[in-house]
């Protein structure tokens, strides 16, 4: 019988690679998504289209994180052997402007969740999708499993209490729980505001001069940047250990968001310095400077290593934006013909 995956967040980047890798490994994947007037399901759409009939094995229960009966409902009907919760309001700047929502969400909504899992009596995995944020001013260079938490942004302090409440739970309740510490994870799929897909999205499109300006924040901060596809696989690999444990998920290497934004523009033939404009609005009112992971632990007991370098993982957005960005210069010039 194949085994049965809840993944909250399945409409995200994170969550749309991971639907993908489950259904490949033949499990039947629950995700749950919120009620929207829009669709907000582009990243998995293409799942439904699929020639093997992965579509079949998707299905998509509507729910949120702040709505604790809801989240028991849709546990009690999906019977999954593994939890995975990505669902949350990840955008660390955002976190500053909607504190207490951000709270609601990546806190107090892991309890729900939690809770609704020891309630049923589920003997199901569950794994928490924590942050390098949760460090913020870090203490030391690399961060372990082992470096103490500052966070920097109420993105950060919530997912330390989503972090503790995951250990609480495996202590007090026995439940099979792990906390994924993920470090900077890109790709095609990540949303536009954050600043690695700003770039990539923005350098396309002024490469098809279909844009003037760049407005970016702090070009200092320095980032340990993988790619999410591969960051799935660790999460996987962390729910099939014989037993439960917290694991940094990182590259070992950080750039800066200069250096990034170097990388993208060279690919293209320009010079960044030519279109990039600073806007103090997209400073946070705390910097996180610098983090680097230290993979070493998901490295010898689970066997994973990163696939995707830097430069490969800017070539791969390059490609993928470059496209989107010649479709819309094709339109344009389409409607400009026929006005």
């Amino acid at each position: 019988m194949a085994k049965k995956a809840l993944i909250t967040g399945i409409t995200g980047q994170d969550g749309s690679y991971l639907a993908e890798f489950l259904l490949n490994k033949g499990y039947e994947v629950h995700g749950l998504v919120r009620r929207s007037s829009t669709f907000g399901t582009e990243r998995i759409e293409h799942i439904y289209q699929d020639p093997h009939h992965a579509g079949a094995r998707l299905f998509l229960h509507y729910g949120d994180l702040t709505d604790g009966a809801g989240l028991r409902q849709v546990v009690s009907q999906s019977q999954p052997d593994e939890v995975y919760n990505l669902g949350a309001q990840s955008h660390v700047r955002v976190s500053f402007d909607q504190p207490v929502y951000t709270a609601q969400v990546d806190a107090v909504g892991t309890l729900r969740l939690l809770e609704a899992i020891r309630d049923i009596g589920l003997k199901t995995r569950f794994y928490q999708a924590s942050s390098s944020e949760m460090f913020g001013q870090a203490a030391e260079m690399p961060q372990s499993e082992n470096t103490p938490f500052h966070p920097r942004s109420p993105y950060g302090c919530a997912k330390v209490f989503s972090f503790w409440q995951t250990v609480n739970y495996r202590e007090s309740y026995g439940l099979f729980a792990c906390n994924g510490i993920l470090f900077n994870h890109e790709s095609p799929r990540r949303g536009e505001t954050f600043v690695t897909r700003k770039i990539t999205r923005a350098a396309t499109r002024i490469k098809e001069a279909l844009q003037d300006t760049l407005y970016l924040g702090n070009l200092e901060a320095k980032r340990d940047w993988g790619f999410a596809g591969d960051y799935v696989e660790a999460m996987w690999l962390m729910l099939q250990h014989d037993r439960p444990d917290d694991y940094v998920v990182a590259t070992g290497k950080s750039y800066s968001v200069q250096e990034f934004l170097q990388e993208v523009f060279t690919q293209l033939n320009l010079d960044w310095k030519k279109y990039v404009e600073i806007d103090p609005r997209y400073f946070r009112p705390a910097e996180v400077d610098i983090l680097l992971g230290d993979a070493g632990k998901a490295r010898r007991q689970l066997g994973w290593e990163p696939k995707v370098d830097f430069k490969a993982l800017a070539t791969m957005m390059i490609e993928h934006d470059w496209k989107l960005a010649g479709e819309e210069r094709v339109l344009k010039e389409h409607r400009e013909n026929n006005s």
